[in-house]
């Protein structure tokens, strides 16, 4: 919705072409609009602003409507004025609660109007990601975006802590080991239906696409579908053979960067992960969520054979020797 002055002569001027019969009416309007800017000036005037809407071909069957509702003189009655500002503003509180139902197949974001996803989608093409890693192939919108990935295969780890001297390759990184620091959680965005934690908001909001059951990204090799275009991105080096991360101190070669990330906590003895209860720490996400069994009680792995309960699966593996030795 746009909200704009009028301009006195351009609307003389759309009078000036209305039909010859009503041209008297000009003399009369330059006369009100001269009345309105002194009231202006004063600070007496009370409807200076007209709303002004976005029109489609079918708007122009109402314009004879509008007209109508105009006072004698072909100028808009004070109370019509108000009642349309009224309306309008009662529009706008009325758009925030209606179901956004047009998303982009590109990005997942959703739009309330489909002329606002059209134009989102023009935008999308003129940011086509043009600047590709020579290393892995990935793809970015900007030079600066692609030099800062460049670091992943270079090693370089321009970012140091100042407090314990740790280094890592891109400023995000660092914001969230500061949290360490600084006393806030890690992990501060937490999913309410599995519990998984998140450093940052975009993150979970990504992975709430594995709950919404949505897979719109599929492999063109094999026709695994995907719910992220990352993890798809991810999948594809299965079929290329691609190890573009390698760990300089070993040599150890790996698909994704958090395989890498992961596979470093073994040279470094790195525990980012701790248990909020009991303060326990662990190298992996994986770890963590298991010891947590030991404090909630559950045990997600039953036995076919006995119906006995465990809260490890390497634990009923374990169990079901005794059963292979029965027999």
């Amino acid at each position: 919705m746009l909200v704009k002055e009028e301009d006195p002569e351009e609307q003389s001027s759309a009078l000036d072409q209305q039909d010859p019969e009503h041209l008297h009416i000009k003399q009369e309007q330059d006369e009100l609009w001269t009345s309105l800017e002194e009231e202006k000036e004063t600070g007496a005037s009370r409807f200076p602003f007209t709303v002004v809407t976005i029109k489609s071909e079918d708007d122009e069957e109402d314009e004879d409507v509008n007209l109508d509702s105009a006072g004698s003189d072909g100028v808009p009655k004070t109370g019509d004025r108000c009642n349309e500002l009224n309306e309008s503003r009662s529009s706008e509180s009325d758009v925030e609660t209606v179901h956004k139902s047009f998303s982009c197949t590109e990005c997942g974001k959703q739009f309330l109007h489909k002329q606002s996803l059209r134009k989102h989608l023009r935008k999308v093409q003129k940011e086509k990601k043009s600047f590709s890693c020579d290393d892995c192939e990935k793809k970015f919108s900007k030079i600066s975006s692609l030099n800062n990935h460049r670091t992943v295969h270079t090693g370089q780890k321009p970012f140091a802590c100042e407090t314990c001297g740790q280094r890592f390759s891109r400023k995000t990184s660092l914001n969230i080991h500061m949290r360490i620091h600084t006393g806030q959680k890690p992990f501060p965005f937490t999913c309410e239906l599995c519990g998984q934690k998140f450093s940052q908001k975009t993150s979970l909001n990504s992975h709430m696409t594995v709950h919404s059951g949505k897979k719109p990204f599929a492999c063109e090799h094999c026709g695994h579908k995907f719910s992220q275009k990352t993890t798809l991105n991810s999948h594809m080096k299965i079929h290329t053979g691609q190890k573009p991360f390698t760990c300089e101190l070993c040599g150890q070669k790996f698909s994704r960067k958090t395989h890498l990330n992961r596979h470093m906590r073994v040279h470094t003895g790195q525990k980012p992960f701790s248990c909020e209860r009991c303060g326990q720490q662990f190298s992996r996400k994986t770890n963590l969520s298991r010891h947590m069994s030991v404090h909630t009680g559950d045990k997600p792995f039953a036995c076919e054979l006995c119906e006995q309960r465990f809260s490890r699966k390497e634990h009923l593996n374990s169990h079901a020797l005794v059963h292979k030795a029965n027999k």
